[in-house]
């Protein structure tokens, strides 16, 4: 296309090939022509040189940025490569330290393991040494218990003679007294009764009473009465184990008004508590006639506590039954304290265990965590690592795009928004 100014109305059109052809037959003038002609050669020419000038520029531009992105791609790569042996060295220290780090919790752990194992051992063992150490305890406490079952049986058997030895002479000492009473007041009776049974007592004190106290209630308590003798027994630490307060009743049997055995019973259980004595026991020789008194030892323990009526004959009998009750009561005590404190020994050391296996495991707890912790930090490092690797793998990327966008840059694509230069280059291709 070409652009044509009107010389009258000074408006600028263009004409296409044609038209112009036929403008030019319209002009006839030569120098018309020549000066046409040599402005369009002048034209070609600078158009020529400013084309040959762009081209030049265009490829020196070109020669430039091509070396200076190959340069850069160089510098780049060179960095990538410097940043990726420096990454990878420092990922294969932290790798090293980490398999370290594992490597040390590993055999901590089978360390703990070992020692959690030896300790349960220990203490297994421990325990199965306390359980035996019981046990044979226990079958020595069960041979000392059949021994004095033994000695019980045997003592029973000799009490037993002695009672039945006494039983024979039961006729002749109730003949006896019948004439002592015959012989006495009713006030000589009683004493008389009180002092048969000391001496019955003091003729057994050395041999089978060796600790024991034995004598006159001479205190008279707030309400005004008192007992007829106090028996107490004592162990060889001096701890009292037994103790009997004892009346001793009896009358002649002229005596009009005739009492009862149970008259004096509120009163003797009475002088026990006041006195903290275990025992009661009646001495009587009332109601001579009485099956159930004259049949031995009578237990009244349905009308008052712990307290029993008996003939002078059982005395000493009565004595020798209660304390030795006692004594075995005192050492079944003892016994069971014993196994009692072995029991607690037992849970002292259930208590210990468990609490070392809770403070086992709290150790052991807390040591996981600690490992795990350690487990997550080297965890998150490699993650970090893993982000510093893709963003420089992303960079290498940009940087080999850039080199493929460089080395695909042509004329074409440097005119492609450029139609002037383009046509000249195109004009310059044609001829």
């Amino acid at each position: 296309m070409n652009e044509i100014k009107c010389p009258n109305c000074q408006k600028v059109f263009q004409v296409d090939e044609s038209g112009y052809a036929a403008i030019l037959k319209q002009v006839h003038d030569s120098e018309f022509d020549k000066e046409i002609e040599r402005r369009q050669q002048e034209y070609e020419n600078s158009e020529k040189r400013s084309v040959e000038l762009a081209v030049t520029k265009v490829n020196a531009d070109k020669d430039k940025q091509i070396a200076d992105l190959r340069n850069e791609l160089e510098l780049a790569r060179q960095q990538l490569a410097s940043e990726l042996a420096r990454v990878k060295s420092e990922s294969d220290l932290k790798m090293a330290a980490k398999e370290q780090k594992i490597t040390e919790l590993t055999n901590q752990i089978a360390l703990s393991d070992n020692e959690k194992q030896l300790a349960v051992n220990n203490a297994v063992h421990a325990k199965d040494k306390e359980l035996a150490d019981k046990e044979a305890a226990i079958v020595e406490l069960k041979g000392q218990l059949k021994n004095q079952e033994t000695e019980r049986e045997l003592k029973e058997k000799s009490i037993e003679e002695n009672y039945r030895n006494q039983l024979n002479a039961k006729d002749k000492e109730i003949e006896f007294y019948k004439d002592f009473k015959a012989r006495q007041s009713t006030k000589m009776v009683g004493e008389s009764l009180e002092q048969h049974c000391l001496t019955q007592f003091n003729m057994f004190r050395t041999a089978a009473f060796p600790n024991a106290y034995f004598d006159k209630d001479n205190q008279v308590s707030e309400t005004g009465s008192k007992g007829d003798f106090i028996f107490r027994d004592y162990g060889e630490d001096g701890t009292e184990f037994i103790s009997i307060m004892f009346e001793m009743k009896n009358e002649l049997d002229e005596t009009k008004t005739k009492h009862k055995n149970e008259d004096f019973f509120k009163e003797l259980d009475k002088d026990r508590n006041e006195k903290g004595c275990e025992y009661a026991v009646l001495v009587s020789l009332l109601e001579p006639d009485s099956e159930l008194y004259n049949s031995g030892i009578v237990d009244v323990s349905y009308k008052y506590p712990k307290m029993y009526v008996i003939r002078p004959q059982c005395f000493i009998p009565m004595i020798t039954l209660l304390r030795n009750a006692a004594v075995r009561s005192l050492e079944v005590r003892k016994e069971l304290a014993v196994i009692k404190n072995q029991q607690v020994d037992l849970t002292n050391f259930e208590e210990n265990m468990q609490a070392f296996k809770e403070a086992f495991g709290r150790n052991y707890r807390l040591a996981s965590e600690k490992f795990k912790t350690a487990i997550d930090e080297i965890d998150k490092s490699i993650q970090h690592l893993q982000k510093i690797k893709d963003a420089l793998v992303s960079s290498e990327n940009n940087l080999r795009l850039a080199n493929n966008k460089a080395e695909d840059l042509s004329v074409k694509k440097l005119t492609k928004n450029a139609p002037s230069v383009k046509a000249m280059l195109d004009e310059i291709r044609n001829q």
